[in-house]
């Protein structure tokens, strides 16, 4: 059996590297990990997981055919766990930077909570997820 614990990492083909690198970092406040200059694979950190770039015009991104848009993406959506969660600090930063949100309700690995949904500069959707509204009993 295998027994899953979390996200380790996940990895988006990028048209503007530069301009996903400041949203990651300024908006979502990651860090630059690594870069992988040989394969064209940039690393950040964000909490216990990485999230990995890879420029469609370099080595590893032109493996992976059409560039991502409005016509197909490369993931449906990446969730985030944000704690702490404070909703009015979150809605807050994103607004200084441009972005409306709301607290919607979703559930997730740890139950029903509050989440926000934003999309970065390419398209692919984010949302950004609380600690549960109360805790899922353990099977």
């Amino acid at each position: 059996m295998i027994n899953i614990q979390n996200i380790d990492h996940v990895v988006l083909r990028v048209r503007d590297l530069d301009t996903m690198m400041r949203f990651y970092i300024d908006v979502l406040g990651a860090r630059v990990e690594k870069h992988q200059q040989i394969l064209g694979l940039y690393q950040l950190r964000v909490g216990t997981s990485l999230i990995d770039f890879v420029p469609v015009d370099e080595r590893l991104g032109r493996s992976g055919g059409a560039a991502p848009g409005k016509e197909g993406r490369n993931v449906d959506h990446i969730c985030f766990r944000v704690l702490p969660w404070d909703a009015k600090t979150v809605l807050a930063h994103l607004r200084e930077h441009g972005i409306e949100g709301e607290i919607v309700s979703r559930y997730g690995a740890d139950g029903q909570g509050p989440s926000v949904y934003v999309t970065d500069p390419e398209g692919n959707n984010l949302e950004l997820k609380g600690p549960p509204w109360a805790p899922v009993p353990k099977r």
